[in-house]
Order: structure tokens, then sequence, then C-alpha cells
């Protein structure tokens, strides 16, 4: 939910700014936000402990779901940061520090929470029985699932690729 809001703030601040630039990141974090939330129906996962208990054997799907959430929240090397990137120049730009100040340290406290919680998912790895676990995955879901998670993590890479090369 803090995220949510995080990013609201964000996007409000770029409609301020330049439609355009707001339209770009309602884009990416609609793709980020489809990413994880598709992932969660793959597998059914409703709970946090899920997290924690879900991929005890799998160490591939907890590294990549949870680089996804450290995508959503913005963090430099993933996708996510770089509409947060392109609303830091603008605001600089338009000499709206005390924003943006305002912006990055609220952005800072939710990447503190899913640091919080990918530290602790990767440090308790404990099997519960309290839900039915199957792995009811086709690899149809699965591939594209993997294919988005590429593009999150790498993106900014690639982007940064494709601008260089052209």
């Amino acid at each position: 939910a803090f995220s949510s809001i995080n990013h609201l703030g964000w996007m409000l601040s770029s409609l301020m700014i330049s439609e355009s630039i707001w339209l770009i990141y309602f884009f990416f974090y609609s793709f980020l936000s489809f990413v994880l939330t598709f992932m969660f129906n793959i597998f059914k996962l409703f709970h946090l402990n899920q997290l924690f208990s879900w991929f005890v054997n799998s160490k591939i799907l907890k590294f990549t779901l949870f680089m996804n959430f450290l995508s959503l929240g913005g963090l430099p090397p993933f996708l996510g940061f770089l509409p947060k990137w392109l609303m830091i120049q603008q605001l600089t730009l338009c000499n709206q520090y005390f924003m943006l100040t305002l912006m990055m340290m609220s952005t800072l406290i939710t990447l503190f929470f899913y640091l919080r919680i990918c530290y602790s998912a990767f440090m308790m790895n404990y099997f519960e029985n309290n839900w039915i676990m199957k792995m009811n995955m086709n690899s149809i879901n699965y591939n594209m699932y993997m294919i988005m998670t590429f593009f999150s993590i790498f993106g900014l890479f690639l982007i940064s690729l494709f601008y260089f090369m052209f």
C-alpha cells in the first residue's frame, strides 16, 4: 500500500511536469505491477508467509520475485528506476528541489521495506505445511513470467544499449 502511495506521488508530480512523462511512468509502473501480480496469480500466493516458505527448493524463482520487488521500488540498476530517473531530471530542470528531496526520501523508505522483506525471505528458509503447495504451472506461464522478469531486471541496460546504438 505504501509503495502505491509513493508511486502515486511520483505520477502526480510527473503529470504536473508533462503528460508524456506521466504516460511513460504509468506504462512502466503498470508493467512492473503486472509482472508481480502475474507471479502471485501463477503460484496462488496470498500471504507474506507464503513467500518465505513457497520457494524453498527453487532459489531462482525466489531471486526473480524479489528482484521484481526491487525493480518496482525503483532501485537504480533495474527498469523501475528509469521513470524515476526521468522525473529526477525534469524536477531538477524545473528547480523543484524540495519536492524532489521529499519524494526521494519516501522512495528510500519504500525500498527499506522491500529490502527488509527480501532479506527475511533469503535468510529464513523454513518449510510450513499451512497451505497446500502444488506447482500447477504450465510452461507457457512460466516462460512468459521469465521473459517479463528479464525485461524488468535488465530493461534499463537494454534501453541504454538501444539508445547508444542509434
